[in-house]
């Protein structure tokens, strides 16, 4: 009767492993589109519960957006940020650092290197940094590292100004829509030293270049599409024309299109155009409505995370499987949009 007993134990208990086994492999993979009005703040959250946000938003506006971004993360459970990864030094990116670090635990800090722009604020906003590094632990990332969050893994493509040196698996392919792009002009700010990085988990694929301007957009398109497809792409450059090269956007092929534009920020109609006609493209979603484009130029109010320039700052929050399929949500109306596995 003992050893009856023992198997029918066992077996539930086995059950048990495997259900448990099988909700946790459910569990997906969370991103979260942060407003800081026209800056970048997106946070990342694993399965596994590792934690990434890239970039802060703005100094000043009595902590404004780092208060936004700790309340997305304790919404999501989080009680500290597992890596912050700074893409480049513009106060709309790094500037809010200081003050994410007096609300809420840090655990790495993730950035490109040296500050290269000595015009503006930028000097300063760097030197708040590098304050705020001292005696925190900090790696410097270049093209080609990866980081691991247990069950999904980001990689370098851009640093420093220099872009991964050979094609990533399955990419590689010549890119015809180079004969086709300018020869755009060298920019010699903070925006081509970005740091831009591939999210993969499972087959699922999110790209985030933050401000990376066009000539060094297309040296990761042309000749060859050194990327490779995305099933989603953060906007470059909060939606501006300096970025969005149509030979990268198209090359990549992005099914979905996120755009962390600022009601008067970003969002210019013909980056806008260039994202919205890309091949394969079924839906793009905004964080603000651009008062400064058009109608024609602005996505359905249900895409759109805030519609009013005065707002209480919304956010976006994707949900993404190992399949590839994933699903876009907009807390301020309750609209959600699944796609599909491929």
């Amino acid at each position: 009767m003992r050893p009856l007993i023992a198997r029918v134990l066992g077996v539930v208990f086995y059950c048990g492993l495997a259900l448990c086994s099988a909700a946790a492999a459910r569990k997906p993979l969370e991103i979260y589109f942060v407003d800081v009005e026209g800056g970048q703040a997106t946070l990342i959250v694993a399965p596994s519960g590792e934690s990434l946000l890239i970039d802060t938003g703005w100094p000043g506006f009595n902590g404004r957006d780092a208060d936004r971004i700790v309340s997305v993360a304790n919404s999501a459970g989080l009680k500290q940020i597992d890596y912050v990864l700074i893409t480049h030094y513009h106060r709309d990116h790094v500037g809010g650092a200081p003050q994410l670090a007096e609300r809420i635990r840090v655990g790495t800090f993730l950035d490109h290197g040296p500050n290269r722009e000595d015009q503006g604020e930028t000097p300063a906003r760097f030197a708040d940094y590098e304050k705020l590094l001292t005696g925190a632990n900090r790696r410097v990332m270049k093209p080609g590292d990866k980081l691991k969050l247990k069950d999904a893994t980001l990689t370098v493509l851009t640093a420093d100004g220099e872009h991964i040196g050979k094609a990533l698996h399955g990419a590689g392919q010549p890119n015809p829509l180079c004969a086709f792009e300018k020869d755009w002009p060298v920019d010699s700010t903070e925006n081509a030293r970005s740091l831009g990085t591939l999210l993969t988990y499972g087959k699922f694929r999110f790209i985030d270049l933050g401000d990376l301007t066009k000539k060094k957009e297309v040296e990761l398109a042309c000749p060859d599409n050194l990327v490779g497809t995305v099933d989603v792409y953060l906007t470059t450059h909060h939606g501006l024309d300096q970025s969005n090269a149509r030979a990268l956007v198209h090359a990549l092929r992005p099914r979905v299109a996120i755009m962390n534009n600022g009601a008067r920020k970003g969002g210019i109609p013909e980056a806008w155009q260039t994202v919205h006609d890309s091949p394969g493209l079924e839906d793009m979603w905004q964080l603000h409505y651009a008062v400064q484009s058009d109608a024609a130029h602005n996505v359905a109010a249900d895409h759109i995370a805030n519609s009013e320039e005065s707002c209480q700052g919304a956010y976006l929050k994707l949900s993404a499987q190992p399949d590839g399929s994933f699903t876009v949500f907009n807390p301020r109306n309750q609209a959600s949009k699944t796609y599909a596995a491929r």
